[in-house]
């Protein structure tokens, strides 16, 4: 039964459970978080389609199921059903999801207090966009990345072109509407305030994080298995890591891959060509509730980002669920997640150099008492700083604040 004095909350994201993605996740264990802090959430999402090509194709107009304390409304949206889908099908599915929740709005948004749209991708912010320019609807804005810049990055839109151009003028009145921008890091905030001219008053840093509770360690630690668990994508440097194997001097290390993605097929041909077939595994999607026993039977945990500025801004949440279960973490890219790695003093950070990271896991599948010296320094340092209870009691006082105001 609900509170009828509870203050309520409605969440466009177009990722959730059982979709397999880190913000699926983030944005789950946030709502129930919220619910805990007293909220009555509801969950605007389609129905589960990420990775593309993992689920079975729904055309039920709406479903709705309950889970911890979140009621989900399942809004039909196209799902591609290709690993790699093409340029129209993505579109659909971008599209199709937030005029479906904005539909869904117009006939409900006056029953509750606020709004929080999830970006990527940014067309979910379609969905509120027309009641923040019409009506005085409290509205959080969540960014997790630069999406445009990504997509122009790694070369799915033309740099320059109409696309690009469109989408950042809808971006800009997307975010200047907006009550609120949270933001994942401080470098996210300073490029969004940069590019658009958002007013920094505006913008709330809320960093990923992990449920420290739940991705805790015991003493199941493998000494020659490093992990990677999350989407299996262009903005990570899966590549080198695998290339890194041949290049080791240990020869029983192995890499288990945990999750599926655009660049699976690629990277399957990678690893034949390479003649480590024996030693790169693949799981594939695998349940959520097995991740912890996967990162606990591991040595170290990769957070491969490629070098590029226009991932400078990021840190990916496996970094954090690592560090939870005391694995010290490879890490390359730049940015961000350098400075998280050089804080948290729970890893070592190189170049996207297979050479330079085989070396890095040498070294520490050698040294296992310097392994549980940086486990223990990330463990320390995402209780404190990133555990999601943490971080939902923060967006709570956002909202209280936006819905008072």
């Amino acid at each position: 039964m609900s509170d009828q004095n509870a203050q309520r909350v409605v969440v466009a994201s177009q990722h959730y459970p059982p979709d397999k993605s880190g913000n699926a996740s983030r944005v789950s264990d946030t709502c129930s978080r919220l619910a805990a802090e007293g909220w009555e959430v509801t969950v605007l999402a389609p129905p589960p389609a990420f990775p593309h090509g993992q689920f079975d194709r729904s055309w039920d107009r709406k479903t709705t199921d309950t889970r911890d304390g979140v009621t989900v409304h399942r809004l039909w949206a196209w799902q591609p059903t290709l690993e790699d889908p093409g340029f129209i099908s993505r579109m659909a599915y971008y599209l199709l999801f937030p005029i479906h929740a904005f539909l869904w709005l117009l006939f409900n948004y006056r029953t509750y207090d606020a709004v929080i749209t999830s970006s990527p991708p940014i067309f979910t912010g379609m969905a509120a966009l027309p009641f923040g320019l019409l009506s005085r609807k409290s509205w959080i804005v969540d960014v997790r990345d630069l999406w445009i810049d990504a997509s122009v990055g790694l070369g799915f839109i033309e740099e320059g072109g109409v696309l690009e151009r469109v989408s950042r003028a809808y971006e800009r009145v997307v975010l200047r509407t907006a009550d609120r921008v949270t933001v994942t890091t401080t470098v996210l905030g300073e490029r969004l305030e940069s590019q658009y001219g958002i007013d920094d008053r505006k913008i709330v840093h809320l960093p990923n994080g992990v449920e420290t509770a739940e991705f805790r360690p015991t003493d199941g630690k493998s000494a020659s298995t490093i992990v990677y668990t999350g989407n299996v994508g262009h903005a990570q440097d899966l590549e080198a890591c695998i290339k890194a194997l041949s290049e080791m001097d240990s020869d029983t290390a192995t890499l288990r891959i945990v999750g599926d993605g655009d660049i699976r097929n690629d990277l399957d041909e990678l690893v034949s060509e390479e003649g480590l077939d024996d030693r790169v595994e693949f799981t594939g999607l695998v349940p959520r509730e097995e991740i912890p026993g996967i990162l606990d039977n591991a040595a170290i945990g990769v957070a491969p980002l490629k070098s590029d500025d226009v991932l400078e801004y990021a840190i990916p949440t496996k970094a954090y669920e690592y560090m939870a279960f005391r694995l010290p973490v490879v890490a390359t890219g730049i940015g961000e997640i350098e400075v998280l790695i050089d804080e948290s003093e729970g890893g070592v950070f190189v170049e996207n150099d297979p050479q330079r990271l085989a070396e890095a896991f040498d070294t520490l599948l050698a040294d296992p008492e310097r392994r549980e010296q940086l486990g223990r320094n990330g463990r320390e340092h995402v209780v404190e700083r990133y555990d999601r209870g943490v971080i939902a009691a923060r967006l709570s006082a956002v909202l209280d604040e936006v819905v008072i105001s």
